[in-house]
């Protein structure tokens, strides 16, 4: 008699519909999640991107490949990683996965704010620095985080 298998369902039930899920390892994500793992490869690949454009001009709205807004520099270091960022440093502070200080990890997104209006973002890449497009008549650079209240933020 062979040996019984217990094999979770790879449906899921989310609200009132059944969705599609995915077992990595023993975490079940849903579709469009993806593992920390993954998000990590993702990351570290764009914090490169970002700072392979160190030099480029800032210009407000640019994103890319030559000029650069903060929102623009990250967006276009994701989407060459092969993540999807929306356009605007709130939209991409709303579409994170929310860290602590104590989570965040290179290529982690760093949010400014002011209040709860997101107004710059930049790319985490260690030791209290990040990959950024600072302001109009500054270059991309590494620069310290400058401000104490930063949100942290985890592209999916």
């Amino acid at each position: 008699m062979p040996a019984q298998v217990h094999v979770p369902s790879l449906f899921a039930r989310v609200g009132t519909a059944s969705v599609l899920t995915v077992a990595v390892g023993t975490t079940m994500l849903a579709p469009g999640m993806v593992n920390d793992a993954e998000a990590a490869t993702h990351s570290t690949k764009a914090l490169k991107i970002a700072a392979s454009k160190k030099g480029a001009p800032y210009r407000w709205g640019a994103t890319g490949p030559r000029q650069f807004d903060c929102s623009g520099l990250t967006l276009y270091a994701f989407k060459k990683a092969g993540r999807k960022l929306p356009r605007t440093a709130q939209q991409q502070y709303n579409t994170t996965r929310h860290l602590t200080r104590s989570q965040r990890q290179r290529g982690d997104l760093v949010f400014f704010h002011s209040g709860r209006n997101v107004y710059h973002v930049g790319i985490y890449a260690g030791s209290g620095k990040i990959w950024h497009a600072p302001k109009t008549g500054a270059l991309v650079r590494l620069e310290k985080i400058w401000a104490n209240d930063v949100w942290y933020g985890r592209v999916r």
